[in-house]
């Protein structure tokens, strides 16, 4: 079994500097710790946790609350957050607060009282953390003062409304889940802005703002631009039942590059979250607080990429392409919700 001395053996340096790398304590340079994580999780080493507890009084395990487990996305970063902390040496316990206030508030005390050294948390949204009286990191969106590390929304936003507003699309409409969130907000006025001024724009909420689709189609939207993949998804079955397709009748966009923006028919033009980049510096920032250390980097937000795909990119509808006005209804077509 892989052990400290031999990890110090093989990188040439002592067992202090691997033990400091691995919990995050000591000065030990970012490159290096890096280096001796990666080749401590190559040899499989995993430290004795009882050993820990009793040498330095801390129980090697975080805590991490996500605001819903049924969503694919969180999985996904809960995920790469227990990878990175298992590159540390570290163990995480997992809560889901379901969407619930009080269960999110129950779920931070009870990892509170299985003696966790410190707690990451996605806020349910509309919500930010509660003060807690141990280290904690946020991930959530930059509109939340709170927040320690999260993916850039506003900037992802700003990109995919750059794409659709260069297809020439003039009238488009913004789907959103519900209007509490501040990462869907910061998401839609990204939208807005990189659409640009010139830009006609139709925000709607819910399921109730997914039944207006086709009408608002056949008032002249031309693009449908959802704050996810999955309201994306409810989308294009609201569109495809009133006999629109995409991208021939209407171009479509998501967030979040799900599984499922490939699995769509036509696949998602999308916009990706760096899931990796996120969780390996929320670790960075909790072992540091964790270890008595400063932090000195501001909450940051990690860039998004813009992912295209047939969607928007197989051509523009046919209203664009015959170079009728984007405003323009389609030919003998009414509004089938009767939705003004």
């Amino acid at each position: 079994m892989a052990s400290l001395k031999q990890i110090a053996r093989d990188i040439g340096v002592s067992t202090a500097t691997v033990s400091n790398a691995l919990t995050g304590k000591g000065r030990v340079s970012e490159e290096l710790a890096e280096k001796i994580r990666a080749h401590a999780e190559g040899l499989g080493y995993r430290p004795s946790s009882a050993a820990r507890a009793l040498k330095t009084g801390q129980s090697g395990i975080l805590g991490l609350v996500m605001p819903d487990l049924t969503n694919p996305l969180f999985p996904r970063i809960a995920q790469n957050l227990s990878i990175a902390a298992e590159a540390r040496g570290l163990g995480i316990l997992i809560a889901d607060s379901r969407g619930d206030d009080a269960r999110q508030d129950e779920a931070l005390a009870q990892l509170v009282g299985r003696g966790v050294d410190g707690l990451i948390i996605v806020p349910k949204k509309g919500t930010t953390a509660p003060e807690i009286a141990l280290p904690l990191v946020v991930i959530n969106t930059a509109s939340d003062p709170r927040s320690t590390v999260s993916a850039d929304h506003l900037g992802g936003g700003r990109q995919l409304g750059a794409h659709v507003a260069g297809l020439g699309h003039a009238h488009v409409a913004l789907l959103g889940g519900d209007a509490v969130s501040e990462v869907q907000q910061d998401r839609i006025r990204g939208m807005i802005a990189g659409l640009g001024p010139a830009t006609r724009t139709e925000v709607v909420w819910g399921d109730a703002g997914m039944a207006r689709l086709p009408g608002l189609v056949a008032k002249g939207v031309s693009a449908v631009m959802a704050t996810s993949d999955l309201l994306a998804l409810g989308a294009h079955s609201h569109l495809s039942r009133a006999g629109l397709s995409v991208p021939g009748d209407v171009s479509l966009t998501g967030f979040d590059d799900l599984p499922l923006a490939t699995a769509m028919h036509p696949a998602l033009t999308t916009i990706a979250q760096d899931v990796e980049a996120i969780a390996e510096q929320a670790l960075d920032v909790l072992t540091r607080r964790i270890a008595g250390r400063p932090v000195d980097t501001p909450a940051s937000a990690v860039p998004m990429t813009l992912v295209l795909r047939q969607s928007t990119t197989t051509a523009a509808p046919r209203r664009l392409r015959a170079g009728a006005p984007a405003s323009s209804p389609l030919p003998s077509e009414t509004d089938p919700t009767g939705a003004n």
